[in-house]
């Protein structure tokens, strides 16, 4: 990865922060159950002993969803989807192993087939507020940008104030240009307790879209040293006077799917 992609990341994080730690009814981490000896947690690295506990027992699925997560946290993003498309053959009506399975496709690109796969993942009469924010950031990616804000405003509803789904929503309105606001919806997230330095550095993305250099640098350099934050409103500068193409720019510093 060059330099300057890697700046580009390091801006906009390309921050779906909602879409992290799908599990039973929408909530955080999956504890796989100890059922081997054949792996010692004290010699094997997370990766082998959750691949170990998966292996023992491919039909449970908690095993499952938590190896996925550790081959996706690996870059192994193709065998995750693999797991998990087996996992959710022998437990066809586990939503939280759908909702896994339909963020991994959505990191592999496979954006209809996640679609598809998280549409099952909760039902209409009770929805998962994650589902809909993933949702969204799948529609982000595929240009469906006024479904993808009617699914974040739909999680909001069930969540509001919540940092992750307004920061998706702020960089909805970005693709479609709507700057103002995409500010002002940035400024409500990261006005939010738990609102993470995703969230900050997504909104010093905007504002430097806006032209307002100096605070953007400002509100990025509260995560990163001084030097990366001048490195990445430079470029953003350099990107801006040579009238870069907003599609482009999309690509770069969108919603992107498991990230």
């Amino acid at each position: 990865m060059s330099s300057r992609t890697s700046s580009i990341r390091l801006l906009a994080s390309a921050a779906l922060v909602g879409i992290l730690g799908i599990s039973a009814g929408g909530c955080s981490n999956f504890g796989a159950r100890e059922t081997t000896a054949s792996v010692s947690s004290e010699s094997a690295g997370p990766l082998e002993t959750l691949g170990a506990r998966y292996r023992q027992n491919p039909n449970d699925a908690d095993a499952a969803i938590a190896y996925a997560r550790e081959l996706r946290a690996n870059d192994q993003r193709a065998q995750a989807v693999a797991v998990l498309e087996q996992a959710s053959i022998r437990n066809p009506s586990s939503m939280p192993l759908l909702g896994a399975y339909g963020r991994a496709l959505a990191d592999t690109g496979q954006y209809q087939q996640a679609l598809a796969t998280l549409e099952r993942a909760h039902t209409p009469d009770n929805p998962d507020w994650r589902i809909l924010n993933v949702q969204g950031a799948v529609l982000d990616q595929m240009g469906r940008h006024v479904e993808a804000q009617r699914h974040y405003a739909s999680a909001l509803k069930i969540r509001p104030n919540e940092a992750s789904v307004l920061s998706n929503l702020g960089l909805s309105y970005m693709l479609t240009k709507d700057l103002k606001n995409a500010e002002a919806t940035l400024r409500r997230a990261a006005a939010q307790p738990n609102a993470g330095p995703k969230v900050r550095q997504n909104l010093a993305l905007v504002v430097g879209l806006l032209g307002r250099f100096d605070e953007a640098e400002k509100i990025a350099s509260a995560d990163l040293p001084e030097s990366e934050a001048a490195a990445n409103v430079a470029y953003l500068r350099q990107m801006l006077a040579q009238k870069g193409d907003w599609k482009k720019m999309g690509r770069a510093y969108g919603p992107t799917p498991g990230s």
